[in-house]
């Protein structure tokens, strides 16, 4: 049980690292700040929960059953922080945003406040590390003390019930859909693990033995819970960041062929080293490299092999778009052939343009180094239109 809510509050904290751009910095967005504030007090709610967790806090402190007021400390944080992120969420005036967020720290930290207070009135002697709610159900102020965190929770939770319902018919796409995880994660956080603490300790209350509930029930709900919460949190951020990526290496092996071609002709400087890039950095030097190669490339470019391919592209039924390219990648290759047999370049160089320079993004330099690929037209061309001449 314990390793499931490791786990659970690991990954919890982990997607609040999808929502930074750059790690590394900190982030300036209020809402950002907000949603990994949330996601990171949660993470340490599951931590502080779990029994060895308890243990190892209450062994050092040397208090017994101090992780209890920490952990329930540590969930009215996560409370509060779940309603700053619905303040800054619903935006306004920064006036009154600052109002309502210090009114939510000021309410919580009150409560923070009486749950140690009447943790130290209690002065609980027997350690519980799993059942200490229910334990401690009938006794002076500790039953004050649970019944205060498990409101402060609850209060926080059907507030972002309600607004995710509302909001969730207001908007499409993937924020709709991350809307509807934290909307099915908050559910299971009060359907799995509040209403079970709360049906445990009532049930200790009125005298019957509930407790498997509490223990058995309400751990696994509640990291269950968090899962889905941060699968919502990090879904409408991180998809587009993976098809992106995923397209930037689509982009990458895609440019494999022209890099084959061109790579001895460039002199571009070399990437920085490093154990992992992202796809789009690498794609970027990929992109200069190929550029540089191309440039290096012009003074061997042969305008009747241009012109014999695009007539015979256009002949056997291309539209002019792609005979163009086609044409285009027969003169790269026989360029790239004859710089590479280190053949004298022609007197008057071509001024044609590339239609891979001509554009700014990747997909110009992708289709000439498809149609270097793929092309079957560049070989059927005679030998002797790639003789250089000079012009």
């Amino acid at each position: 049980m314990s390793l499931m809510v490791y786990v659970a509050a690991a990954v919890f904290g982990l997607s609040c690292t999808v929502l930074l751009r750059r790690p590394l910095s900190f982030p300036r967005d209020p809402l950002t700040v907000s949603t990994c504030a949330a996601i990171v007090l949660g993470s340490l709610a599951l931590v502080c929960s779990a029994p060895p967790t308890l243990s190892a806090v209450n062994g050092l402190t040397g208090i017994t059953n101090f992780g209890a007021p920490l952990t329930y400390g540590m969930l009215s944080a996560y409370s509060c922080s779940l309603l700053v992120l619905l303040i800054q969420w619903r935006g306004g005036s920064p006036a009154r945003i600052r109002r309502m967020v210090l009114r939510s720290m000021a309410a919580y930290g009150a409560l923070i406040v009486a749950i140690v207070v009447l943790f130290m009135l209690a002065n609980p002697n027997t350690e519980r590390l799993t059942d200490l709610d229910t334990y401690y159900a009938n006794t002076p102020y500790m039953r004050e003390m649970i019944v205060l965190y498990l409101l402060g929770h609850s209060a926080a939770t059907l507030v972002m019930c309600t607004v995710c319902v509302t909001w969730v018919r207001k908007v499409t796409g993937l924020l709709k859909t991350g809307l509807q995880l934290i909307l099915i994660g908050t559910l299971l956080d009060v359907v799995g693990f509040q209403f079970v603490k709360y049906t445990a300790v009532v049930a200790r209350w009125t005298g019957h033995d509930l407790d498997f509930l509490s223990t058995g029930i309400a751990p696994p709900m509640a990291s269950l819970a968090a899962l889905t919460c941060s699968a919502g949190f990090a879904l409408p951020r991180l998809l587009p960041m993976a098809r992106a990526h995923w397209r930037d290496l689509g982009d990458l092996r895609g440019l494999g062929p022209l890099w084959s071609e061109v790579r001895f002709a460039s002199i571009a400087p070399k990437p920085p080293s490093g154990l992992w890039q992202l796809p789009r950095m690498r794609l970027h030097w990929r992109e200069v490299s190929i550029h540089d190669g191309l440039l290096a490339l012009a003074p061997y470019f042969d305008d009747r092999v241009r012109e014999q391919t695009r007539d015979a592209a256009l002949h056997a039924g291309h539209s002019a778009h792609e005979a163009r390219v086609t044409a285009e990648a027969a003169m790269v290759a026989d360029a790239a052939r004859r710089a590479a047999a280190r053949e004298e370049p022609f007197l008057t160089p071509s001024t044609y343009r590339l239609y891979a320079t001509e554009v700014s993004d990747t997909d110009g330099l992708v289709e000439l180094a498809r149609a270097l690929a793929h092309s079957r037209l560049t070989t059927a061309i005679p030998e002797n239109t790639m003789k250089a001449t000079p012009r």
